[in-house]
């Protein structure tokens, strides 16, 4: 910025022009209000969009309120002062835009664009705020932070909502048809996928997964990696499924996080009581009847299935040899939730499948 008095022949033809510091002040002085304001009013906004889903979408009282205080503390730093030096006619950014912003493809992806609406508009508050009030700077870098936990809280909480309200687990086998028979019974209902195949080079592995994770998230589903932490971070699932000789679940936790969903393989009670206490948002109980996807396992029969329904603190899902034909065996034995691996991947109508088998599982009273 030049100073006062600046003289320069070249743009005024050889005249000194006088800028009084006076005035130049308060020229940037507005600038920086017109960019409170707008900034104001984008998190402000930001936080009612996620405000609203948590209200309506989730029904939880206590993250609605949180976002709701969080609106209202930034609220109060919307002052008249600031109001006033708004010029939305002369504003160039209204009539930017880019074609992300057009369409949302999945709530998911709705409630992030807003997280980052409302954090960069945290962080100007923050920078710019420190010019206009001697607190605001500090105000605002923490609501910033508490922005970025709520985020992850929140995140991780629609996960485990639909955790809990999934009746029906796919847990896919290598096939020359994955991709249109995972989409055939998302179509159905489906609502949890995991992604399954120990044989496949990485590189294709990587490719597959982040088809799935799309696929899976545009119908608004949870996407699971088996046994692969490393692979769940690099496409952004929403958890890994880990079997007994798989790491520990605490070290999967410190490397996916708070937000994301664990499960775990059991076999018998010891092996379910362990992985509720290290901390596993769902287990797999089976195999229920003998199945070639586990080689050399004994079914644990439908025994099992009664114990889990008596003494798991977790949602479970029964898994092993469960098709059409037994799912209400397994449903009368105590099992709310199953996972099923060929009679989805290998069935002529995976959509019709589907949905018979979600059928049958909805005549429980599903959990709030």
């Amino acid at each position: 910025m030049k100073e006062a008095g600046y003289y320069d022949g070249s743009i005024t033809n050889g005249v000194v022009v006088t800028v009084e510091p006076y005035s130049q002040h308060q020229q940037i002085q507005q600038v920086v209000y017109r960019i409170l304001d707008a900034n104001l009013d984008r998190a402000r906004e930001g936080l009612r969009i996620i405000e609203e889903w948590c209200r309506f979408g989730l029904n939880s009282a206590q993250l609605a309120g949180e976002f709701k205080h969080l609106r209202q503390e930034v609220a109060s730093w919307h002052t008249e002062e600031l109001r006033t030096a708004r010029d939305t006619p002369g504003d160039p950014g209204t009539d930017l835009s880019h074609p992300q912003e057009e369409q949302r493809s999945s709530i998911k992806a709705l409630l992030q664009a807003n997280f980052c609406r409302v954090e960069e508009a945290l962080r100007v508050l923050e920078e710019y705020g420190k010019l206009y009030h001697p607190k605001m700077g500090q105000a605002c870098k923490q609501m910033r932070y508490r922005v970025y936990s709520l985020e992850t809280d929140l995140m991780g909480y629609q996960r485990h909502q639909l955790l809990r309200r999934s009746r029906l687990y796919l847990v896919t086998s290598p096939s020359d048809t994955l991709l249109p028979t995972v989409e055939a019974a998302l179509k159905g209902g489906l609502t949890l996928v995991q992604y399954r195949d120990k044989e496949t080079d990485d590189a294709v592995r990587l490719e597959l997964a982040i088809k799935l994770r799309q696929l899976c998230h545009g119908y608004s589903a949870l996407f699971i990696i088996n046994d692969r932490v490393d692979l769940a971070l690099a496409v952004d699932a929403d958890g890994v499924h880990l079997g007994q000789q798989d790491m520990p679940i605490a070290t999967a936790r410190q490397l996916l996080g708070p937000q994301r969903v664990i499960g775990r393989s059991t076999t018998n009670a010891e092996e379910m009581r362990k992985a509720i206490a290290e901390g596993a948002d769902y287990i797999g109980v089976g195999p229920v009847y003998e199945t070639p996807t586990k080689v050399g396992k004994a079914a644990t029969g439908l025994d099992y299935v009664r114990y889990a329904a008596q003494n798991s603190s977790v949602p479970w899902f029964a898994i092993g040899g469960i098709d059409a034909n037994n799912v209400n065996d397994v449903i009368d034995a105590g099992a709310e939730r199953v996972a099923v691996v060929r009679s989805l991947m290998q069935a002529e109508q995976p959509t019709l499948v589907t949905q018979y088998l979600l059928s049958q599982l909805n005549r429980i009273k599903p959990e709030g």
